[in-house]
């Protein structure tokens, strides 16, 4: 065998640190940071510091100024990266270093700017600058051809949502073209911090496993955590742990840059924690599988 990465058998860093988490009986950590924010030199660092203290999986954040999903925080970050000048090549550059810190590096993105880019062509340079993927929050499963043949001919995964919304039909329609993972947006809503995990999220997350069948395809969710309990308690049901606006939030809040290098990284060392120490849980309550 050549070791290149195929369709049916794909071999990506996310699948590895996927895999890895649950030998490791633990949900990974998956955090979120748009590129060039607050630019694009200070966004490697700032992911340099979330895999130090703890990340498996960095969501790079394709800035986009008509967010549909995004709440004020991942919104301010996301405006002060283009206000930078940052650029699809400053994206595929930080996918590069993110990939290059030893964690599995994917690109979060609103559709337009993927197909402006040329669908084809990113799929080539997103595999070429180390990335495992993508997750396409706004594009349907039944609209995603284009983008399945050229992930499938790059050997990249792909990420689709579902959602507490989704009817039976519409989660197995997702998770038949997801690949990697799929995400569990927890709420009806826009991104950020919140005092609690909703209490839609488990239940979610166990409907998209009957989807999946016998597949194994992984479920992580995401949309309002915002500490080390709450991880800890999406840790109990899921197989990764998304955080994107708490990792905005401390550099936004932060005085300069190295302060808010060492609050991410406590940040996501919290978040670890979370990850590793889920709660026990009385038998056939539909624990982590």
């Amino acid at each position: 065998m050549s070791g290149e990465r195929t369709a049916s058998e794909p071999n990506t860093a996310l699948a590895a640190k996927l895999a890895g988490a649950k030998a490791d009986g633990r949900a990974a950590l998956i955090g979120y940071l748009p590129a060039g924010f607050p630019d694009v030199d200070s966004s490697i660092r700032i992911i340099q510091a979330m895999v130090e203290g703890g990340c498996d999986i960095v969501e790079v954040g394709f800035p986009y100024s008509d967010p549909s999903m995004d709440g004020p925080t991942i919104q301010r970050a996301a405006d002060r990266a283009l206000a930078a000048g940052t650029k699809p090549a400053d994206v595929l550059r930080v996918v590069e270093a993110t990939a290059e810190t030893g964690a599995a590096a994917l690109v979060m993105s609103y559709w337009n700017p993927i197909d402006r880019y040329g669908v084809a062509r990113f799929a080539t340079d997103l595999a070429a600058a180390g990335g495992s993927g993508l997750i396409t929050p706004d594009l349907l499963p039944e609209e995603a051809g284009e983008w399945i043949e050229a992930s499938d001919a790059a050997g990249l995964d792909r990420v689709f949502l579902v959602a507490p919304s989704s009817t039976e039909q519409r989660l197995r329609l997702t998770t038949d073209v997801c690949r990697g993972f799929v995400y569990a947006a927890s709420l009806m809503g826009v991104t950020g911090t919140r005092a609690q995990v909703a209490d839609t999220a488990e239940r979610l997350v166990l409907r998209t496993r009957e989807a999946t069948g016998e597949t194994g395809l992984p479920v992580c969710v995401g949309l309002g955590i915002s500490n080390g309990e709450q991880a800890a308690e999406v840790a109990g049901y899921a197989d990764g742990v998304i955080v994107g606006a708490g990792f905005c939030q401390r550099i936004i809040d932060a005085p300069d840059l190295e302060s808010g290098l060492a609050a991410v990284r406590g940040f996501a060392e919290e978040l670890a924690w979370g990850c590793a120490h889920a709660p026990v849980r009385e038998p056939g309550a539909g624990p982590r599988a």
